[in-house]
């Protein structure tokens, strides 16, 4: 099973990607995050294992022109050791177990055509079970791992703005089950500035924040922004059977599709997002 992600760890990849000496700093700042956040986001990347950031060396430029890559067929019983053995050779660079006609692809360089020589005729060949090889001379990588980026989400994106990590977790699980993406943030401020970066389909926006009446600003600040005012917005809040039930305004309009009161089933949920998507 894949690692969730959300938007916003998108957004931190794809700025450690263009430049893995990026303070956590600079990137809070070219996001509209707080430092905190992104120190935290990434922390728990590289935990799971979602990101790795390393210095990646061009041997090129160290004098290691020779580039070459070597799939070889191996007994069976045999792939784990031959795997290990070749990969302790310093020359290469990627050893990876296949199916199809050949079992290992071997990915490595030679500073002259006569190490690699070396390399078939003596390293390789004395290795216990291998049965065949074919080498293939790299002219140049025209795209490689380094290179790769995350493809763009293609779902509807869905921004879930709320303090209470419980509702943010099973009101993620009730979308995410429906092919949804979602992306979570946990005041006003943040839900502004990640509108203003990845462009929400739609907002679910919680009314007491880091404020009583955090959401209700938010959502007024959206409709005077002609550049958000079009993203439609799902209030949901439990403000109407906390104290502060009388603070929030009835006499006036709010700028939402719909004002929904938890605890909320995920039937009512579901519905009112699809109304709010059309």
């Amino acid at each position: 099973m894949s690692t969730p992600i959300d938007f916003t760890d998108r957004q931190i990849i794809r700025e450690l990607q263009a430049n893995g000496r990026r303070s956590n700093v600079e990137i809070a700042r070219a996001l509209g995050l707080s430092e905190a956040t992104v120190r935290k986001r990434i922390d728990r990347l590289l935990e799971e294992g979602v990101i790795r950031i390393t210095a990646i060396l061009d041997p090129t430029h160290l004098g290691w022109p020779v580039h070459v890559l070597i799939a070889l067929r191996v007994e069976p019983g045999h792939l784990d050791t031959v795997g290990q053995q070749v990969a302790a050779f310093p020359m290469v660079h990627s050893v990876t177990l296949a199916t199809g006609d050949y079992d290992l692809f071997v990915r490595a360089c030679f500073p002259s055509t006569e190490g690699l020589l070396h390399f078939l005729t003596v390293d390789l060949a004395g290795i216990p079970g291998i049965t065949r090889t074919t080498t293939h001379h790299l002219l140049r990588v025209i795209k490689d791992m380094a290179d790769w980026r995350l493809p763009e989400l293609t779902s509807p994106c869905i921004l879930l703005a709320d303090d209470d990590p419980d509702f943010v977790e099973t009101t993620r699980l009730v979308l995410e089950a429906q092919g949804y993406t979602v992306q979570a943030v946990a005041s006003g401020d943040e839900t502004l500035a990640a509108m203003r970066t990845c462009r929400p389909n739609l907002v679910i926006l919680d009314v007491m924040m880091r404020g009583v009446l955090d959401g209700l600003y938010t959502a007024e600040t959206i409709a005077s922004d002609p550049t958000l005012r079009t993203i439609p917005i799902i209030m949901i809040s439990s403000i109407a059977d906390s104290k502060y039930a009388e603070l929030f305004p009835t006499d006036h309009h709010i700028p939402v599709a719909e004002f929904l009161c938890k605890p909320i089933a995920p039937a009512q949920l579901l519905a009112a997002v699809r109304a709010a998507l059309r």
